[in-house]
């Protein structure tokens, strides 16, 4: 039987604390669980107790705590870190070896009950959960970055998860006060890259094709479909640019296929690199890279307040 991650309070283990995983348990012990945190380098744990009252800070502006916050603690032994949790977040490295061995190694050092979530941002859940011998409790559970502001987590299961799992993967999230958006099927990429990808394979051929610089492609999103897609998505945005959206389809039907037709094809060789870095660096100018975060974190905060009061998803 799989233990109904909605019903339990027990500690959620964290396995690895790089850049998402640090996120996700600032997030969880915002919500007043405690975490428990795995890695097998300390030095990341230092940087977690550095950054961690940053994030909190952020947390707190998006959407002050309800509960007391819950405590964080480490190890870098996986059993004594994993020991009575009754949930894990997985953000190990992006390599299908390696999430193999770990999820095996987390599945012998938690009880047989408790769900193994993991964050991986394009492996199938099929291809992670072969080596396991409970793969049912094994499900996607993809956050967007930075992981402890963005609403959205991506979840799919794979060819042995429990559809039970998928369901109540979905209301935890929900309960955190996140966006799930569930896959009916595993492709790879999930939905957030793949949308992504296709408008940044455009985006990179317009500048290398000398159409526009990359300051003007990313003026042309934010201040163009930008606003509107973060608020209602794509598809209502189009339906309510004409009498519904199979007359927007209709209508507008012929300008998007000629456009699709034309579509560049961007190809990531030396020459293109170093041109997109390049315009990159001249749209950027002397700002710091911290600088950069610090703007977008700060306006992420004000916006995702605005997107829970506005938004029609």
């Amino acid at each position: 039987m799989i233990m109904d991650v909605n019903a339990m309070r027990g500690p959620i283990g964290v396995v690895g604390l790089g850049t998402i995983g640090q996120r996700w348990a600032a997030t969880f012990a915002h919500h007043g669980y405690e975490v428990s945190c795995y890695d097998p380098d300390p030095a990341r744990w230092q940087s977690f107790q550095a950054l961690h009252p940053a994030l909190i800070d952020d947390l707190e502006r998006l959407a002050p705590a309800r509960t007391a916050r819950g405590p964080v603690r480490f190890s870098a032994d996986l059993g004594k870190a994993l020991a009575g949790v009754a949930f894990v977040q997985e953000s190990g490295p992006e390599r299908l070896d390696l999430k193999q061995e770990l999820l095996a190694a987390i599945e012998r050092n938690v009880g047989d009950d408790v769900v193994i979530a993991s964050s991986s941002s394009a492996l199938l859940v099929s291809d992670m959960q072969a080596n396991c011998a409970r793969p049912q409790r094994i499900v996607l559970a993809h956050p967007f970055n930075p992981v402890h502001l963005m609403p959205l987590v991506e979840i799919v299961g794979g060819r042995d998860t429990a559809p039970e799992v998928i369901e109540q993967t979905r209301t935890f999230y929900e309960a955190l006060g996140k966006k799930p958006a569930v896959l009916r099927k595993e492709v790879t990429g999930h939905l957030a890259l793949r949308l992504m990808g296709a408008m940044w394979r455009e985006a990179i051929a317009l500048v290398e094709s000398g159409v526009a610089s990359a300051e003007d492609v990313d003026r042309a999103f934010c201040y163009g479909p930008g606003p509107k897609w973060t608020l209602q998505g794509s598809f209502i945005s189009n339906h309510l640019n004409a009498e519904g959206i199979e007359a927007f389809l209709t209508k507008y039907g012929k300008t998007y296929q000629d456009i699709w037709d034309d579509l560049g094809d961007a190809r990531l060789e030396p020459a293109t690199i170093a041109r997109v870095s390049q315009e990159v660096r001249a749209a950027i100018g002397e700002r710091s890279d911290a600088e950069l975060r610090d703007q977008r974190d700060a306006g992420l905060v004000d916006l995702l307040r605005v997107m829970t009061q506005r938004a029609a998803l």
